[in-house]
């Protein structure tokens, strides 16, 4: 099912003065009275579906209309040419398990795309009305080596720091950007040069930490860029990073959803973007300057997001990837046939009760068991469209962050964390049978996707019997602390045998 050819397009001009069809809600700000406020780094669909929506609500709430947002993609123009002729309008398609709705974002007033529009991006950042920079670039847009620095050494960072250092002995900021952090650390540059006033940068990709994360690849950047010592010092003192952690299932869009919401408004939307009814932010409640009162629509402002970035990493991040590893080994296509497993359904309960919760503190306000349920429900609906393979991939990056700080913290207090070496262990069957072309999953033969791809194919080539100790020895992964565990080491041998010999 495809959108009827030939359809109006989505814009200012076709969008109806009177009241839109039953089961869509128009825009909450009126996009012709919105001037921008906001800069956000990587406009892919989680963006659309998720901070875009907060901002709009929160400007509403407020009656404020200085909270218009300059959308900026990354590597292609693909999304400026799906929302510059709709002049930024687009849908959210909310699929619950049964329930659907359609309303319409006019928050969003630019788009940019880097290899044409640096220098407008770059003037934005410096303009005075603009307060807030937010990243949505994911964990490999930040450039970083193995140690968590700056990778200098990728080409796309260099060329943005070579521009960075011109721009800083007062040439022009013309040269096109190539990296989401290069961008960012230029438009910084161009605002301290214009004393344009303090800035917040909001990270919202789901890294530990986030924002003392960008904040210090920020400065070990500008430690490694000539002159970059006075916007260091410049960064130090106008410019705060506060952490977050953000949570919406946004699926792919297919024809068949712009076909529905075709149906449900009447127009062509080449942007629409898929959401789950849940959505959560929480933000540290650090600002350099004026901000959207989000926390007016159900954001939360915390002096503390370690707490809930802790939960959603180790209980909705880890119980993903346990399923998706285990999912996809047992031949199931998408996250909702993997949970609706009971074998797999039990399999990450005990992940979670048994390994996560101990290491856990409730934040304020939350039930963790009642939250591990409910990921659990969020997971079986079937319009979320979360392949297995899609959240296996770049397991040797996600691995650290959902599972490992798991496996140590039940180390440290002298416990041999058994359910959490058996999720490891799916991870490195998985990466076992993609890496040799064994796995098929919904009739395709599934390759192994992750930056470190070829160490991780070399060490699990060879005897299945050391296996386990072969894939534990990859540092980049484990480190030397669960290398170096005889305790781990023992429960990740057993449950990769008994992974293997199933297969087998």
């Amino acid at each position: 099912m495809t959108a009827t050819a030939g359809a109006p397009r989505l814009s200012r001009a076709t969008l109806p003065s009177t009241a839109l069809p039953s089961g869509v809600q128009p825009p909450a700000v009126d996009p012709a009275d919105v001037s921008v406020g906001l800069v956000h780094l990587g406009l892919g669909a989680f963006h659309r579906a998720h901070q875009a929506v907060f901002t709009e609500d929160a400007a509403a709430a407020a009656g404020e209309n200085r909270w218009g947002i300059l959308g900026v993609t990354q590597r292609s123009a693909r999304v400026v040419e799906q929302l510059a002729p709709q002049d930024g309008l687009y849908g959210v398609l909310t699929k619950g398990t049964t329930e659907t709705s359609l309303r319409l974002i006019g928050s969003l007033r630019d788009v940019a795309f880097p290899g044409t529009d640096t220098p407008r991006v770059l003037a934005t950042i410096a303009a005075p009305t603009t307060h807030v920079v937010t990243l949505t670039v994911t964990e490999k847009g930040y450039r970083r080596a193995a140690d968590g620095r700056p990778d200098l050494a990728d080409p796309d960072l260099a060329a943005d720091l070579a521009a960075l250092a011109s721009e800083l002995r007062g040439g022009a900021a013309e040269t096109a950007a190539r990296s989401p952090l290069g961008l960012l650390l230029r438009g910084l540059a161009l605002r301290a040069r214009h004393d344009a006033g303090n800035l917040t940068v909001v990270c919202c990709d789901n890294l530990a930490d986030n924002g003392a994360v960008l904040a210090a690849l920020v400065a070990a950047t500008l430690d490694a860029v000539p002159h970059g010592d006075r916007l260091r010092e410049w960064v130090e003192t106008s410019v705060r990073f506060p952490g977050t952690m953000v949570d919406r299932i946004v699926p792919a869009t297919t024809d068949a959803h712009r076909a529905e919401a075709q149906a449900l408004l009447g127009l062509t939307d080449a942007g629409l973007v898929i959401g789950e009814p849940f959505t959560q932010w929480v933000i540290q409640d650090t600002f350099a300057g004026p901000r959207p009162a989000w926390e007016r629509v159900g954001a939360t402002l915390t002096g503390d997001v370690a707490p809930y970035e802790r939960a959603k990493l180790r209980v909705l991040n880890a119980s993903h990837s346990t399923l998706a590893y285990l999912g996809a080994l047992r031949g199931h296509a998408t996250i909702a046939q993997a949970v609706a497993d009971p074998a797999l359904e039990a399999t990450v309960r005990a992940l979670v009760d048994e390994d996560v919760l101990p290491t856990l503190v409730a934040p304020d306000g939350m039930d963790l068991v009642q939250y591990r349920d409910d990921v659990l429900s969020r997971f079986a609906n079937p319009n979320t469209g979360h392949t297995t393979v899609q959240v296996a991939m770049d397991g040797s990056q996600k691995l650290p962050q959902r599972l490992l700080g798991t496996v140590r913290d039940r180390l440290s207090s002298g416990s041999v964390p058994t359910a959490a070496a058996g999720a490891v262990a799916a991870w490195i069957a998985y990466v076992r049978a993609t890496s040799q072309g064994e796995l098929e999953v919904d009739g395709r033969q599934i390759g192994l996707d992750d930056p470190l791809a070829p160490a991780l194919a070399a060490a699990a080539a060879g005897p299945l019997d050391s296996l386990a100790d072969r894939m534990l020895d990859v540092r980049a992964v484990f480190g030397d602390d669960l290398a170096g565990s005889d305790a781990f080491r023992s429960a990740v041998r057993g449950a990769v045998a008994d992974l293997v010999s199933i297969r087998a």
